[in-house]
C-alpha cells in the first residue's frame, strides 16, 4: 500500500510506516498546494494530513482507494469527516498529546499580555528605554485574579491546574458541567457565559471549532468584558469574529488579546497587526518538540492500525467501522 504524508516529519516517527508501505512525503516546511495534495492523494490507501491540508469532498472523490485518514493533531475540522464516512474512509486524531504545550502556551500568553512583555522587548530594542520611572511601562498583576476558561476538556483542565499556581479564581463555561469531584480538585466554578465574560479578568478559550463555537465570541460577548480583561485563544482562530475583535482593541473596550490562532490563518484581519495591545504567534500551541513528535508518533500509531484493518486508537468517526473496505 501507498502512504501520503503532507509535512516533513523527522525519520524516526516515520520509520514504522516506510519499514511496511510505499511512503511519499513533503519534505518542505510548507503546505501542499490543494492541486499537489489532490495528485499526491489519488493513488494512495493512507494519508497522514497536516491541520492546514484541505481535506474537501473534491479532494476526497479523486482518491478512490483511500481508506484512512490520520490527521496530525488533536483538531480535524479541515476533514470533511461527513464526506469521509460516506465513502467508507476512517479518520482519526492525535487528542491529549498536546494537552500540556497548548495549556503552557495560554499561561504563557496571559503573563505576557498583562505584564506587556513584548512591547517592552520592542522598546528595549528600539532604544526608547532611557530610564526607570516608578510610573512608567505598568502592566497589572496576574496573581489573585480571575480567569475564564470556556471549554473544559483537558486543556481547560490543565490552564486551571496551572492557573492555581498564580491563586487564581477559576470560573469556566463548558457545554457540559464536569463532575463536582473535578470542580473541587480544580477550584473551578460553573457559570453561564454571560457571567463569566463579565467576571473574568483573563478569559481563555479552549473549545474545539464547531458551527456552535463559530463566533462564540463576537461584538456582544466582547462588550460584556471588562475594560481592563484580556483575551487569550490558543484554541481556532474561528471561535472569535475577529473584526469584533479589532474594534474592541481599538476602543479600549478590552485590556489587550493574546492570538496563537486566527479566523483567516495565516491571514489576519485588517488593523490588528497595528495593534499594540495584541500579541500574535504563529499558530505554536503544540510547538515543543516533545509535544510534536508525539503527535506525530500517535498519527502513524493510527494509520498502521488502520490500514492493518484493525480500529485506529483515536477513530472520530466510528460508524464508518459498518461499512469499510476490507485490508
Amino acid at each position: 500500500m501507498r502512504i501520503l504524508i503532507t509535512g516533513n516529519l523527522p525519520d524516526n516517527v516515520t520509520l514504522p510506516l516506510k519499514e511496511k508501505y510505499q511512503v511519499e512525503m513533503n519534505h518542505e516546511d510548507r503546505p501542499l498546494d490543494h492541486q499537489a495534495l489532490i495528485t499526491g492523494v489519488k493513488d494512495k490507501q493512507g494519508l497522514l494530513s497536516m491541520l492546514n491540508d484541505n481535506i474537501s469532498e473534491e479532494m476526497l472523490a479523486c482518491a478512490p482507494r483511500l481508506k484512512m485518514i490520520a490527521n496530525f493533531g488533536v483538531g480535524y475540522n479541515n476533514i470533511d469527516v461527513r464526506a469521509a464516512t460516506a465513502r467508507g474512509i476512517m479518520v482519526s486524531n492525535t487528542p491529549g498529546v498536546l494537552t500540556n504545550a497548548t495549556a503552557e502556551l495560554a499561561l504563557t500568553l496571559i503573563l505576557s499580555i498583562s505584564r506587556r512583555l513584548v512591547e517592552g522587548d520592542r522598546m528595549v530594542r528600539e532604544g526608547r528605554f532611557k530610564f526607570w520611572a516608578p510610573m512608567l511601562f505598568l502592566g497589572r498583576e496576574v496573581t489573585g485574579k480571575t480567569i475564564g476558561i470556556i471549554g473544559m476538556g483537558k486543556i481547560g483542565k490543565a490552564v486551571a491546574i496551572r492557573a492555581g499556581a498564580f491563586d487564581m479564581r477559576v470560573i469556566y463555561h463548558n457545554r457540559k458541567r464536569i463532575a463536582e469531584e473535578e470542580e473541587k480538585s480544580l477550584r473551578a466554578e460553573y457559570v453561564d457565559l454571560q457571567t463569566l465574560l463579565r467576571e473574568a479578568d483573563f478569559v481563555s478559550l479552549n473549545v474545539p471549532l464547531t458551527e456552535q463555537t463559530k463566533h462564540l465570541i463576537g461584538r456582544d460577548e466582547l462588550s460584556l468584558m471588562k475594560p481592563t480583561a484580556f483575551l487569550v485563544n490558543t484554541a481556532r482562530g474561528p471561535v472569535i469574529d475577529e473584526k469584533a475583535l479589532v474594534e474592541a482593541l481599538r476602543a479600549g473596550k478590552i485590556g489587550g488579546a493574546g492570538l496563537d490562532v486566527y479566523e483567516n490563518e495565516p491571514s489576519l484581519t485588517s488593523g490588528l497587526a497595528e495593534l499594540d495591545n495584541v500579541i500574535l504567534l504563529p499558530h505554536v500551541g503544540s510547538g515543543t518538540l516533545e509535544t510534536r513528535m508525539k503527535i506525530g508518533t500517535l498519527a502513524v500509531k493510527n494509520l498502521l492500525a488502520g490500514l492493518a484493518g484493525g480500529i485506529p486508537p483515536n477513530l472520530v468517526n466510528p460508524e464508518v467501522l459498518s461499512q469499510r473496505r476490507p485490508a
